[in-house]
């Protein structure tokens, strides 16, 4: 028997039941570099976290665009990229109103320049699905953004650090991905949804929300200065926003035949397999925070 075989049967280590999938190397070094690159932009403020987040709106945005464009999906990218920078930088002066009018302009300017796309004279094919799909991609990425930009300026309790609810929130999504990870390489057996996403299993499910809740419990008593019970509803609803996320975005690429949005990230594929449980979990983090306030 291998050494590494009889190690692991004399420490009685669970042997993964299923593959990883990912090039852990390639993926923990580029983590990590994300990782500071956020945690300083946090520790900066606003004036630091509201360009990064414009940044990351734009590549994300443009990367989803190019992949529906090379399946034959003519989606107007100017209206898209101008508007979704509109929707974050606007909710600087005029918050979650500044968001709501930004959105509501870019969808209407993006559905009537694909309406004249081919000019007055020439009648337009397919206009309902691919303004159905600009929609689509203004509320999946540059929306959930500003949500994540308004956390930096959000007040927390008693005049602490705003940059806190950043990090408590990421902490918690983070935690569900390891939780949700571990548990669905070791014991992943029962498919939760094999029609969008054949390898998240029930078994991962769980282990996201025991470690999302838990570190989201401590991030509630150490960082937001909050009940433990604020923490559970956070973990419960980061969990649940990240899993959801994470099979819309599985979903699209199944639409489009792709197994990632590109390959800007060594070891995490695009920008968008990345942050697809950020997103709607940035916004059910601001929600909860309002609605606790």
């Amino acid at each position: 028997m291998p050494d590494r075989e009889r190690l692991r049967e004399e420490l009685r280590i669970p042997k993964p039941r299923n593959a990883t999938g990912r090039n852990l190397p390639a993926a923990i070094g580029t983590g990590a570099v994300l990782g500071v690159v956020v945690l300083a932009a946090i520790i900066a403020g606003p004036a630091a976290w509201y360009p990064l987040l414009a940044v990351v709106s734009a590549l994300a945005t443009w990367e989803v665009l190019r992949r529906l464009r090379e399946s034959d999906w003519l989606v107007p990218a100017a209206p898209l990229l101008l508007g979704g920078q509109a929707t974050l930088w606007a909710t600087i002066p005029f918050g979650v109103r500044g968001l709501t009018a930004a959105m509501s302009l870019t969808c209407m300017v993006t559905v009537v320049q694909r309406l004249f796309h081919e000019g007055m004279r020439t009648p337009p094919r397919n206009w309902l699905r691919d303004s159905a799909a600009a929609v689509f991609v203004i509320l999946w990425i540059p929306v959930p953004l500003a949500f994540a930009a308004m956390l930096s300026t959000l007040e927390a309790p008693g005049g602490g650090d705003p940059g806190l609810q950043i990090l408590a929130f990421m902490l918690g999504v983070i935690a569900s991905d390891i939780g949700g990870f571990a548990f669905g390489v070791f014991f992943g057996r029962h498919p939760m949804a094999p029609a969008v996403s054949p390898k998240k299993s029930w078994e991962g499910f769980a282990g996201s929300l025991v470690l999302g809740i838990a570190v989201s419990v401590g991030s509630a008593i150490l960082l937001l200065d909050r009940p433990w019970w604020f923490g559970v509803a956070l973990g419960v609803g980061l969990v649940f926003a990240a899993t959801l996320g994470d099979l819309v975005e599985s979903q699209v690429k199944r639409d489009l035949g792709i197994k990632d949005m590109s390959r800007l990230l060594p070891g995490h594929g695009g920008l968008m397999d990345r942050l697809d449980g950020m997103l709607p979990a940035a916004a059910i983090t601001w929600i909860l925070l309002v609605l606790a306030s």
